[in-house]
């Protein structure tokens, strides 16, 4: 009997989008609703399954936990990559990795609200009209505003588009991006310090590697005009966190808007929890029902076809 270990489903929905019928032989698929951060916890809970599906990059499976579990056969992540896993490890270990489809817009319709959230105080109005109160904030205009967009890759590219729809002054900056390439989505490039210094909205679109991590510092923020707001819906270590939490403590900045943390859950006692003109979303880009369809449906996907011999969306080391 293959056990099956389902992780962080922690809207206990897993088994709604699962259809465990199609998979051949005898199996017991055990889902877990939380999350479990502790090595040697993770290891005992983890033990004795021979197949674990992740959900994104909730969960580490580094070189050690992997060392530790060796009834595991088949590891699935939801997504087409995911830095959290050890390919290579895993890959030496014999323990066959898989992906499945995600659909491309989900986070970049995510940032729409956190930059709408943000300039128009929406949570703070909401709070109040529940508390009795009226009217408390004023709000930015984003027509004619400047939207500064921080890599212009595929959600990159969405929010830029969404931004000229809104007839706002779209710029864009990365470390590899041409002025060919901002003309073909109908944006501007510019230097780094330009779009700091000029942008109302600030928005973040990359992958974390080791060239982004600690990208966004302490200088970049004091760029910025106070009146004008940081999203990050990307990787939380692509901003310097304790630089972020300086600006919005000291008023360099207007605001941000976060998905994404250093440490995924948040602590509960967490200063950025605390701190001032933020609207803190819980790593909601890609969760969305059509999402999950497409993350569970081939999840079982590729439980069946390695069973059957046959692995499918396979993710080899690189």
């Amino acid at each position: 009997m293959h056990r099956i270990a389902v992780l962080d489903d922690y809207q206990s929905v897993a088994a709604d989008f699962s259809d465990w019928s199609q998979v051949p032989g005898e199996i017991e698929v055990v889902e877990f609703h939380d999350h479990v951060g502790d090595e040697d916890a993770l290891a005992a809970r983890l033990e004795p399954f021979d197949v674990v599906i992740a959900m994104r990059e909730r969960t580490d499976f580094r070189r050690p936990l992997l060392e530790r579990l060796p009834n595991l056969k088949l590891l699935v992540t939801t997504g087409r990559r995911n830095k959290s896993i050890d390919i290579e490890a895993a890959d030496q270990r014999g323990i066959t990795v898989c992906g499945t489809g995600i659909l491309p817009n989900g986070t970049a319709e995510l940032t729409w609200g956190l930059i709408l959230a943000t300039t128009r105080h929406i949570p703070q109005e909401d709070a109040s009209v529940r508390a009795g109160g009226w009217q408390e904030t004023l709000g930015t205009d984003l027509q004619g505003a400047r939207l500064g967009v921080v890599g212009l890759g595929g959600q990159g590219s969405q929010v830029a588009k969404i931004g000229l729809a809104f007839g706002m002054d779209v710029v864009a900056w990365s470390q590899n991006l041409t002025g060919e390439r901002a003309q073909e989505v109908g944006v501007r490039r510019v230097d780094r310090d330009e779009l700091f210094a000029t942008s109302d909205v600030v928005t973040i679109h990359l992958l974390l590697s080791k060239r982004t991590r600690g990208l966004i510092t302490a200088d970049d923020l004091a760029l910025m005009k106070h009146t004008a707001v940081l999203i990050n819906t990307s990787r939380g270590p692509i901003v310097e966190q304790q630089a972020l939490l300086d600006a919005l403590h000291g008023g360099t900045i207007g605001g941000a808007g976060l998905d994404v943390f250093d440490e995924e859950p948040l602590p509960k006692d967490h200063p950025l929890r605390s701190a001032p003109r933020t609207v803190l979303t819980p790593h909601l880009g890609y969760v969305t029902r059509n999402t999950y369809e497409i993350f569970y449906r081939e999840a079982v996907e590729d439980v069946a076809a390695w069973m059957a011999g046959e692995p499918i969306r396979v993710i080899d080391p690189t």
